[in-house]
């Protein structure tokens, strides 16, 4: 009896997901928060989107080109990455930037440590940490452009006017809760966010926990530091923490493995959010909070990992 035995690499079962698959899910996702930022703040927030994809997508493919490697656009991080980098900055910021901005995430943060799957930390999160650094403008957030939204918030964001003591000049929590307020083109409408939240997490492309460890410490420690329940639940609808806890915080390449690994690192997250904003000042902290956990992934991988039986 003949017997063919075939050796190949693992894994041996595929679970039908890939890449692709998982990406797609990330854009349907997105595209609640997205509709939301044109809506808000206008078409110049399309026209960032548009500019930051293309640019992602431009970046990837001439690198690949140049390099000789094959293309791989069709997975779709690309796209993905330039999408966040839009959501995480404000009408403030000029067009050019915002392509400059993509082509940071794609080429220094992504293709040259190997493509995707090799980046150190998320390429969108590094590529608005970049900006900051390097244009003053895109720091704070901007005002929704119709009428009734700009009449009712101040011309400073809600942290800022919480770093500011000027909390009589916040708007409701309903309007922070609707994106009636300033910030960035993505971060203000947290309904559209918890829309993409339950859409990833029915499709089990993220774990629940994830987010909620992130968003609960900050609102934990904002109420023990402030001991005001509502500046905690102004704390958690502020700024980027959303966005950042449900499609940054959950990134696959730049987060531990493990549960274990992922409870602490949205843990730290948390922490140092809550310690940029309360100790040193700086009005957001989400974005730098998300950056240096990634850098401490690998270690935070080697304390939480599973071991052997038997082992030492």
């Amino acid at each position: 009896m003949e017997v063919n035995l075939i050796s190949s690499a693992s894994p041996h079962i595929h679970s039908g997901s890939s890449s692709r698959l998982i990406m797609a899910d990330v854009i349907l996702a997105l595209v609640p928060a997205a509709i939301a930022s044109v809506v808000l703040f206008g078409t110049y927030a399309l026209w960032m989107i548009v500019v930051c994809v293309a640019s992602a997508v431009i970046s990837e493919f001439v690198f690949n080109s140049v390099i000789g490697k094959e293309q791989t656009l069709g997975d779709l991080s690309a796209v993905v990455t330039g999408l966040l980098l839009a959501l995480n900055l404000s009408t403030n910021v000029a067009l050019w930037q915002c392509a400059l901005g993509a082509c940071f995430a794609i080429i220094v943060v992504k293709c040259l440590f190997g493509g995707m799957g090799n980046n150190f930390a998320n390429p969108a999160i590094t590529a608005r940490v970049f900006l900051l650094l390097a244009f003053s403008s895109v720091a704070g957030g901007a005002n929704p452009v119709f009428r009734a939204a700009a009449d009712a918030v101040s011309s400073a964001t809600p942290l800022e006017l919480i770093a500011q003591k000027s909390t009589d000049a916040l708007p409701a929590l309903k309007d922070m809760f609707l994106g009636l307020r300033g910030g960035t083109i993505g971060e203000t409408c947290i309904l559209a966010l918890l829309v993409g939240y339950v859409y990833l997490v029915a499709r089990k492309v993220i774990k629940w926990y994830i987010p909620a460890i992130f968003v609960c410490t900050v609102f934990v420690c904002s109420w023990l530091i402030t001991g005001s329940l509502n500046l905690a639940l102004y704390e958690i609808l502020s700024g980027g923490l959303v966005l950042g806890a449900v499609f940054m915080a959950t990134d696959y390449v730049t987060t531990p493995i493990h549960a274990g690994g992922r409870m602490l690192f949205a843990l730290g997250c948390g922490l140092i959010t809550v310690a940029i904003r309360f100790v040193f000042s700086y009005p957001e902290g989400v974005s730098f909070s998300i950056l240096l956990m990634n850098i401490l992934t690998p270690w935070i991988e080697k304390l939480t990992r599973n071991k052997p039986l038997g082992g030492v």
